[in-house]
C-alpha cells in the first residue's frame, strides 16, 4: 500500500503501544515511518536541469523566444492571466500558476513551431495553406495543429494567429 503513495504525499506511521502500570495505563507512541521526500528520483539520481528562459534561449535563440513572447502578448489581449511555464520539451502556458496548454511553443534555432489544440477541419487548413503557412502533419493524438514560423509569419499573418489562439482558447474554457 505504501507504495502506491511514493513520492505523492508525505506519509507518517505512528506505532501506539498501552502499557499498564498499576492503577494506571500509560500510551507510547513511536514514529516508525517518517518519509517526507517528495518525488519518483532516486537519491543516487543527477539534478534535472532547469528549464527556464535562459534554457529555451539556449536551446533555440534569443530571437525564436521573442516571437513566443510576441504570441503570448496575442494570448494576453483576450487572457492577461496567462504567462509561460518552461518544460524540458515545450513551453506551456499557465494560468494562476494552473497549466492551460491550449496553445505550446517549440523555439528552435531556424524558427518558432507552434502547437495548437484544435479538432481537425478543412477549414482551418485551407486557412493556413491559403497563408502560405508551413503546416506540419495534424497531431491526431494530441489533436493539434502544429506550424512552423519564422519572423515574418507572425507579423505577415498575425490576425490568422491570433484567431487560432483565440479559438483553442474559447475551446478549453468551454470544456
Amino acid at each position: 500500500m505504501i507504495s502506491l503513495f511514493n513520492g505523492v504525499i508525505p506519509l507518517i506511521a505512528v506505532q501506539m503501544r498501552a502499557i499498564r502500570i498499576g492503577q494506571n495505563i500509560s500510551l507510547v507512541f513511536t514514529t516508525v515511518l517518517d518519509e517526507v521526500s517528495l518525488g519518483l528520483a532516486d537519491e543516487d539520481e543527477e539534478v534535472t536541469e532547469v528549464t527556464d528562459r535562459a534554457y529555451w534561449e539556449h536551446r533555440g535563440t534569443k530571437e525564436t523566444v521573442r516571437m513566443a513572447d510576441e504570441l503570448l502578448e496575442v494570448i494576453q489581449r483576450f487572457d492577461p492571466g496567462f504567462e509561460f511555464k518552461y518544460n524540458k520539451f515545450y513551453i506551456g502556458l499557465a494560468k494562476n500558476e494552473r497549466p492551460n496548454n491550449f496553445a505550446s511553443f517549440r523555439p528552435q534555432k531556424s524558427g518558432l513551431r507552434l502547437e495548437v489544440r484544435l479538432p481537425r477541419s478543412e477549414d482551418i487548413e485551407q486557412k493556413l495553406e491559403n497563408a502560405g503557412l508551413d503546416l506540419m502533419e495534424y497531431s491526431a493524438r494530441w489533436g493539434k495543429y502544429r506550424i512552423r514560423l519564422t519572423k515574418e509569419d507572425i507579423h505577415k499573418h498575425s490576425d490568422l494567429l491570433a484567431e487560432l489562439l483565440r479559438s483553442a482558447y474559447q475551446r478549453t474554457s468551454a470544456d
